[in-house]
Protein backbone atom coordinates (compact mmCIF):
# COMPACT_ATOMS: atom_id res chain seq x y z
CA UNK A 1 0.00 0.00 0.00
CA UNK A 2 0.81 3.20 -0.72
CA UNK A 3 -0.41 6.32 0.64
CA UNK A 4 0.24 9.82 -1.30
CA UNK A 5 0.06 12.71 0.72
CA UNK A 6 -0.19 16.63 0.10
CA UNK A 7 2.05 18.57 1.14
CA UNK A 8 1.78 21.77 3.93
CA UNK A 9 2.26 25.10 2.75
CA UNK A 10 4.08 25.48 5.99
CA UNK A 11 7.14 24.05 7.14
CA UNK A 12 9.51 23.88 9.97
CA UNK A 13 12.86 24.93 8.89
CA UNK A 14 15.61 23.48 10.11
CA UNK A 15 18.42 24.96 12.07
CA UNK A 16 21.20 22.43 11.33
CA UNK A 17 21.85 19.77 8.94
CA UNK A 18 23.46 18.38 5.81
CA UNK A 19 22.30 20.68 2.83
CA UNK A 20 20.68 19.38 0.05
CA UNK A 21 21.80 16.26 -1.17
CA UNK A 22 19.57 15.57 -4.90
CA UNK A 23 20.48 12.36 -5.54
CA UNK A 24 20.38 10.66 -2.45
CA UNK A 25 16.46 11.32 -2.28
CA UNK A 26 13.95 8.81 -3.44
CA UNK A 27 13.14 7.88 -6.35
CA UNK A 28 16.22 9.28 -8.36
CA UNK A 29 14.23 9.25 -11.51
CA UNK A 30 13.12 11.91 -10.57
CA UNK A 31 16.21 13.84 -10.02
CA UNK A 32 16.91 15.65 -13.54
CA UNK A 33 13.03 18.18 -13.12
CA UNK A 34 14.40 18.23 -9.56
CA UNK A 35 17.73 20.04 -10.30
CA UNK A 36 15.75 22.30 -12.80
CA UNK A 37 13.19 23.31 -10.52
CA UNK A 38 15.35 23.94 -7.92
CA UNK A 39 17.92 26.19 -10.07
CA UNK A 40 14.49 28.24 -11.84
CA UNK A 41 12.86 28.55 -8.32
CA UNK A 42 16.26 29.54 -6.79
CA UNK A 43 17.48 31.64 -9.06
CA UNK A 44 14.41 33.93 -9.43
CA UNK A 45 14.10 34.21 -5.91
CA UNK A 46 17.84 35.92 -5.93
CA UNK A 47 17.61 37.85 -9.20
CA UNK A 48 14.41 39.23 -8.84
CA UNK A 49 12.18 39.14 -5.51
CA UNK A 50 10.22 40.83 -6.19
CA UNK A 51 8.67 38.58 -9.34
CA UNK A 52 9.94 35.85 -7.17
CA UNK A 53 7.11 37.37 -4.54
CA UNK A 54 4.69 37.70 -6.86
CA UNK A 55 4.64 34.26 -8.75
CA UNK A 56 4.80 32.60 -4.99
CA UNK A 57 1.81 34.89 -3.90
CA UNK A 58 3.84 35.96 -0.73
CA UNK A 59 2.24 39.15 0.69
CA UNK A 60 5.12 41.69 2.16
CA UNK A 61 5.20 40.28 5.54
CA UNK A 62 6.40 36.81 3.70
CA UNK A 63 9.19 38.59 2.21
CA UNK A 64 12.24 36.23 4.37
CA UNK A 65 10.46 33.14 2.56
CA UNK A 66 12.17 34.85 -0.81
CA UNK A 67 15.46 34.87 0.96
CA UNK A 68 15.36 31.11 2.33
CA UNK A 69 14.49 29.97 -1.67
CA UNK A 70 17.58 31.57 -3.04
CA UNK A 71 19.58 29.54 -0.94
CA UNK A 72 17.90 26.78 -0.90
CA UNK A 73 20.96 24.75 -2.41
CA UNK A 74 22.94 25.48 0.64
CA UNK A 75 20.32 25.48 3.29
CA UNK A 76 20.04 22.67 6.08
CA UNK A 77 17.60 19.54 5.54
CA UNK A 78 16.05 17.59 7.59
CA UNK A 79 13.49 14.71 7.72
CA UNK A 80 10.61 15.18 5.31
CA UNK A 81 7.89 14.36 8.21
CA UNK A 82 10.14 16.64 10.44
CA UNK A 83 9.43 20.01 7.69
CA UNK A 84 6.28 19.36 6.49
CA UNK A 85 3.57 20.71 9.38
CA UNK A 86 -0.06 21.95 9.47
CA UNK A 87 -3.40 20.17 10.16
CA UNK A 88 -2.56 17.05 8.33
CA UNK A 89 0.77 16.40 9.92
CA UNK A 90 -0.68 17.55 13.42
CA UNK A 91 -3.20 14.80 13.32
CA UNK A 92 -0.91 12.68 11.88
CA UNK A 93 1.96 13.49 14.51
CA UNK A 94 4.49 11.18 13.32
CA UNK A 95 6.46 12.12 16.31
CA UNK A 96 4.75 10.10 18.31
CA UNK A 97 3.61 7.12 16.47
CA UNK A 98 4.81 3.23 17.62
CA UNK A 99 8.16 1.72 16.29
CA UNK A 100 6.23 -0.36 14.14
CA UNK A 101 4.00 2.41 12.79
CA UNK A 102 7.23 4.50 11.75
CA UNK A 103 8.38 1.37 10.17
CA UNK A 104 5.61 1.43 7.91
CA UNK A 105 5.35 5.19 7.55
CA UNK A 106 9.36 4.54 5.55
CA UNK A 107 7.96 1.99 2.78
CA UNK A 108 3.95 3.49 2.98
CA UNK A 109 4.10 6.97 2.62
CA UNK A 110 5.04 9.67 0.11
CA UNK A 111 4.23 13.25 0.04
CA UNK A 112 3.40 15.20 -3.13
CA UNK A 113 5.83 18.19 -3.57
CA UNK A 114 6.12 20.70 -5.84
CA UNK A 115 9.89 21.11 -5.41
CA UNK A 116 10.42 17.41 -5.35
CA UNK A 117 7.91 15.58 -7.07
CA UNK A 118 7.20 13.19 -4.51
CA UNK A 119 9.40 12.48 -1.03
CA UNK A 120 9.60 9.59 1.55
CA UNK A 121 9.21 10.28 5.37
CA UNK A 122 12.91 10.15 5.64
CA UNK A 123 14.23 12.25 2.58
CA UNK A 124 16.08 14.84 3.74
CA UNK A 125 14.88 18.33 2.38
CA UNK A 126 14.99 22.00 3.13
CA UNK A 127 12.10 24.38 4.15
CA UNK A 128 10.83 25.73 1.20
CA UNK A 129 7.91 27.66 -0.75
CA UNK A 130 6.84 26.85 -3.59
CA UNK A 131 2.98 25.97 -4.42
CA UNK A 132 1.57 23.45 -7.21
CA UNK A 133 0.43 25.78 -9.15
CA UNK A 134 2.90 27.98 -9.69
CA UNK A 135 4.34 29.05 -13.06
CA UNK A 136 8.24 29.25 -13.24
CA UNK A 137 10.57 30.85 -15.28
CA UNK A 138 12.21 28.43 -17.70
CA UNK A 139 10.39 26.18 -16.54
CA UNK A 140 6.42 26.49 -16.80
CA UNK A 141 3.86 25.44 -14.79
CA UNK A 142 5.44 23.16 -11.80
CA UNK A 143 2.21 20.55 -12.72
CA UNK A 144 3.51 20.53 -16.15
CA UNK A 145 7.14 19.59 -15.56
CA UNK A 146 6.01 17.22 -13.17
CA UNK A 147 3.19 15.57 -15.13
CA UNK A 148 5.57 14.36 -17.60
CA UNK A 149 7.62 12.44 -15.40
CA UNK A 150 5.78 11.47 -11.93
CA UNK A 151 3.59 8.45 -13.22
CA UNK A 152 6.68 6.17 -13.18
CA UNK A 153 8.07 6.97 -9.82
CA UNK A 154 4.67 6.85 -8.36
CA UNK A 155 3.89 3.01 -9.93
CA UNK A 156 7.27 1.90 -9.26
CA UNK A 157 6.26 2.79 -5.64
CA UNK A 158 2.82 1.47 -5.80
CA UNK A 159 4.62 -1.95 -6.69
CA UNK A 160 1.83 -3.96 -6.27
CA UNK A 161 -0.37 -2.90 -3.90
CA UNK A 162 -3.24 -0.44 -3.11
CA UNK A 163 -2.65 3.31 -3.90
CA UNK A 164 -4.81 5.60 -1.51
CA UNK A 165 -4.45 8.93 -2.84
CA UNK A 166 -5.26 12.08 -0.67
CA UNK A 167 -3.81 14.48 -2.70
CA UNK A 168 -5.83 17.85 -2.77
CA UNK A 169 -7.09 18.67 -6.01
CA UNK A 170 -3.95 20.62 -6.81
CA UNK A 171 -1.40 18.18 -6.26
CA UNK A 172 -3.30 15.48 -8.23
CA UNK A 173 -3.00 17.65 -11.17
CA UNK A 174 0.77 16.21 -11.41
CA UNK A 175 -0.43 12.61 -11.99
CA UNK A 176 -3.32 11.21 -12.61
CA UNK A 177 -3.68 7.83 -12.62
CA UNK A 178 -4.13 5.59 -15.82
CA UNK A 179 -6.80 3.07 -16.60
CA UNK A 180 -4.64 0.06 -16.22
CA UNK A 181 -4.19 1.25 -12.50
CA UNK A 182 -7.64 2.12 -11.72
CA UNK A 183 -8.64 -0.95 -9.70
CA UNK A 184 -6.00 -0.18 -7.13
CA UNK A 185 -6.63 3.25 -6.59
CA UNK A 186 -8.75 4.75 -3.68
CA UNK A 187 -9.54 8.64 -3.86
CA UNK A 188 -10.56 8.97 -0.32
CA UNK A 189 -12.88 12.13 0.10
CA UNK A 190 -14.43 13.57 3.61
CA UNK A 191 -17.45 15.09 4.09
CA UNK A 192 -18.93 17.03 6.87
CA UNK A 193 -22.35 16.26 7.76
CA UNK A 194 -24.26 18.52 9.76
CA UNK A 195 -28.12 19.10 9.89
CA UNK A 196 -28.04 17.23 7.34
CA UNK A 197 -25.94 18.48 4.72
CA UNK A 198 -22.73 17.21 3.85
CA UNK A 199 -19.79 19.73 2.76
CA UNK A 200 -16.10 19.50 2.18
CA UNK A 201 -14.70 21.48 5.22
CA UNK A 202 -10.88 21.84 5.21
CA UNK A 203 -9.88 21.67 8.47
CA UNK A 204 -12.35 18.42 8.96
CA UNK A 205 -10.42 17.18 5.12
CA UNK A 206 -7.31 17.62 6.47
CA UNK A 207 -7.30 17.23 9.89
CA UNK A 208 -9.54 13.31 9.45
CA UNK A 209 -7.07 12.73 6.60
CA UNK A 210 -3.77 12.76 9.01
CA UNK A 211 -6.20 10.30 11.56
CA UNK A 212 -6.73 8.21 9.06
CA UNK A 213 -3.16 7.75 8.04
CA UNK A 214 -2.22 7.32 11.88
CA UNK A 215 -5.00 4.79 12.41
CA UNK A 216 -3.78 2.90 9.08
CA UNK A 217 -0.25 2.34 10.07
CA UNK A 218 -0.73 1.36 13.41
CA UNK A 219 -3.12 -0.86 12.48
CA UNK A 220 -0.57 -2.79 10.56
CA UNK A 221 -3.76 -3.33 7.77
CA UNK A 222 -2.68 -3.52 4.04
CA UNK A 223 -5.77 -3.99 1.99
CA UNK A 224 -5.11 -4.66 -1.48
CA UNK A 225 -8.00 -3.22 -3.04
CA UNK A 226 -10.39 -0.02 -2.36
CA UNK A 227 -13.13 -2.20 -1.07
CA UNK A 228 -10.96 -3.78 1.14
CA UNK A 229 -9.79 -0.19 2.41
CA UNK A 230 -13.24 1.12 3.14
CA UNK A 231 -13.76 -2.16 5.34
CA UNK A 232 -10.40 -1.07 7.13
CA UNK A 233 -11.73 2.04 7.75
CA UNK A 234 -15.03 0.46 9.10
CA UNK A 235 -13.30 -1.36 11.66
CA UNK A 236 -11.11 1.51 12.50
CA UNK A 237 -14.39 3.45 13.47
CA UNK A 238 -15.62 5.32 10.29
CA UNK A 239 -18.23 6.12 8.28
CA UNK A 240 -17.45 4.94 4.58
CA UNK A 241 -19.71 4.80 1.55
CA UNK A 242 -17.75 3.65 -1.72
CA UNK A 243 -18.39 5.07 -5.12
CA UNK A 244 -18.58 3.21 -8.59
CA UNK A 245 -15.69 2.15 -9.94
CA UNK A 246 -13.90 3.71 -12.42
CA UNK A 247 -10.76 3.87 -14.62
CA UNK A 248 -9.38 6.00 -12.74
CA UNK A 249 -10.27 4.39 -9.34
CA UNK A 250 -12.48 4.30 -6.85
CA UNK A 251 -13.55 7.15 -4.42
CA UNK A 252 -14.34 6.63 -0.57
CA UNK A 253 -16.54 9.03 0.90
CA UNK A 254 -15.72 9.38 4.75
CA UNK A 255 -18.17 11.26 6.48
CA UNK A 256 -17.57 12.80 9.71
CA UNK A 257 -19.69 15.31 12.10
CA UNK A 258 -17.17 16.64 14.59
CA UNK A 259 -13.40 16.74 13.89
Amino acid sequence: MLILLPPSEGKTAPRRGKSLDLPSLSSPTLTPTRAALLEALTTLCRDDPDKAAAVLGLGPAQRELVQRNAALAGAPTARADAIYTGVLYDALDPRTLSAAARRRATTRLAVTSALFGIVRPGDRIPAYRLSGDAVLPEVGSVAGAWREVLGDAITDAMRNGLLVDLRSSTYAAFWRPTPDLGRRVATVRVLHESGGRRTVVSHFNKATKGRIVRALLEDGADPRTPTALADTLTRLGWTVEVGAATPRGTQLDVVVSEV
